[in-house]
């Protein structure tokens, strides 16, 4: 991180803020471009400081999240997830039409307390079908099993990245603070900008479409009576 520092005083690295701007234009380019494309961004960010802001940012920007703890094989093990997901989805139709009724209390208890551990590690990918365009990450050091996953898959990744990580572990650093809420929030911020615009974008592209096909057919029609 050495290039990324611009001043160390009384044992603290100072972050060259320059630096980081650059850095975050880039991000956030590539997210927006990413998202204009159709593909979906996955957050990860299990560490307290940034549990609440990355799950609020996903949400705004209807992106995918973990924000508890990262489930090994989340995905290279995609298959079996999804089974896990399905099993969700069959408890809450359960709920729905009352037929989780037909259980006695005690294994309607035992149901219900496997969709609540569902829902408390899976309720931000429950709508993943596909493999994410790309990974948003708060701490390469300590997600760095998400990280390994997602390098292995050859899924891009975007990160905060502070002066105790390498930032070659990520395709677009961002060199800042991973520690203190108001510099998480910040980046959060205007990471979501970009994607919310980008897929604006893209869902404005995906609404003209069906009328572009129409457009020849009504045009055609006259020609062909």
């Amino acid at each position: 991180m050495k290039k990324f520092i611009f001043d160390a005083r009384n044992g603290i690295h100072i972050i060259d803020l320059s630096k980081t701007a650059t850095q975050l234009q880039a991000a956030c380019n590539f997210l927006s471009e990413t998202v204009r494309k159709g593909n979906s961004v996955l957050f990860v960010g299990t560490k307290k400081q940034a549990q609440l802001a990355v799950k609020e940012t996903a949400k705004e920007c209807g992106q995918l999240f973990v924000c508890e703890r990262w489930l090994g094989g989340t995905l290279t093990n995609y298959g079996t997830l999804k089974k896990s997901i399905a099993r969700l989805k069959e408890i809450e139709k359960m709920e729905a039409d009352g037929s989780i009724n037909q259980y006695v209390k005690q294994e309607q208890s035992m149901i219900r307390r496997e969709a609540a551990r569902f829902m408390k590690y899976l309720d931000g990918i429950r709508s993943m079908d596909r493999m994410p365009g790309a990974m948003f990450v708060v701490d390469l050091k300590r997600e760095h099993n998400a990280v390994a996953e997602a390098r292995k898959l050859k899924i891009p990744v975007v990160a905060l990245v502070d002066t105790n990580c390498d930032p070659d572990q990520a395709d677009f650093p961002i060199a800042g603070n991973d520690d203190a809420i108001r510099s998480v929030r910040v980046i959060l911020a205007a990471v979501g900008t970009a994607i919310t615009q980008g897929k604006a974008e893209f869902e404005s592209k995906k609404s003209r479409k069906p009328q572009a096909d129409e457009a020849p057919t009504e045009v055609a029609a006259p020609a062909a009576a």
